[in-house]
């Protein structure tokens, strides 16, 4: 099955798509396209993956993805109903110099952070609300509101989160490749993932898997785990308050207390009883 790139259903002579996505969970197989994506949780959580960053998200997030820049929401198998609303477009869609108009130069920031993808922090009740309205409003109230969206965002505060790496396009062996790498480590981070057990879901020799990661995603392997189980604890520690840190460290994969306090103080500054408190 031919997985990346993915394409946007796109009805003929529209320019702007919307799309929502409703169920037991969102779409879990990276992927990439040719579309900026906006993107708003209105219900469910869980672990995301824009470029080589490794985040949660939860209800309330608004993301955008830029162009071309692998993916995945991995929901939370303790949630049974998620709702995302999506916005797709290309930079492109209004002609290719369309942007570049001196009436959009402050739209500039916008579309440099989109490269990266990032997330809205904390965003405004209009913005939330604008994109809530987007699957009912008519096609002429889309193209005003996405303007509108677009203006907002240039006055919110953002978190970048790929590198510049995350430029290329996979082809599909290789992005099947990757799919199964990181689909695989979000269904096991909470196990021993051993280095040849993961060289071979990419069917490569050990040496060979860990370059091959490494160029792709700018970061090893085992770097790229312990993000994941990092943020898995971040999120047990901030809403599980009836676990133990003991118990919060073995389900997200450490078998070690000692190891895994000294890793999440290497990654967030603070040891994890020190980050439950803050919360």
């Amino acid at each position: 099955m031919k997985v990346l790139p993915f394409k946007i259903p796109k009805p003929e002579h529209t320019t702007l798509v919307v799309q929502e996505d409703m169920g037991e969970s969102f779409y879990s197989k990276l992927h990439q396209h040719q579309e900026i994506q906006i993107s708003l949780i209105k219900t469910g959580e869980g672990t995301f993956i824009i470029g080589d960053y490794v985040g949660e998200f939860s209800e309330g997030d608004i993301f955008v993805i830029g162009e071309n820049l692998p993916h995945v929401f991995n929901s939370d198998e303790s949630i049974k109903k998620v709702h995302m609303v999506s916005l797709f477009f290309m930079k492109s869609v209004y002609g290719e110099t369309f942007f570049e108009l001196p009436e959009f130069k402050d739209l500039s920031s916008f579309f440099n952070h989109s490269a990266l993808g990032f997330k809205i922090e904390s965003p405004s009740r209009v913005l939330f609300d604008l994109m809530q309205t987007l699957p009912k409003i008519s096609k002429l109230k889309l193209f005003v509101t996405f303007f509108e969206i677009l203006r907002l965002m240039t006055k919110s505060r953002v978190m970048t989160f790929s590198s510049a790496l995350h430029t290329k396009i996979y082809g599909e062996e290789e992005g099947n490749r990757m799919r199964n790498i990181f689909g695989y480590t979000l269904d096991h981070f909470d196990k021993s993932i051993r280095l040849n057990e993961i060289a071979q879901v990419a069917n490569m020799t050990p040496n060979a898997f860990c370059r091959y990661f490494k160029q792709r995603t700018n970061k090893t392997y085992v770097n790229f785990l312990l993000d994941i189980r990092i943020g898995n604890a971040c999120k047990l520690l901030s809403k599980k308050t009836d676990l133990s840190i003991a118990e919060i460290s073995y389900k997200s994969g450490f078998n070690n207390l000692t190891n895994f306090n000294r890793k999440f103080k290497s990654i967030k500054g603070m040891t994890p009883s020190e980050f439950r408190n803050r919360i």
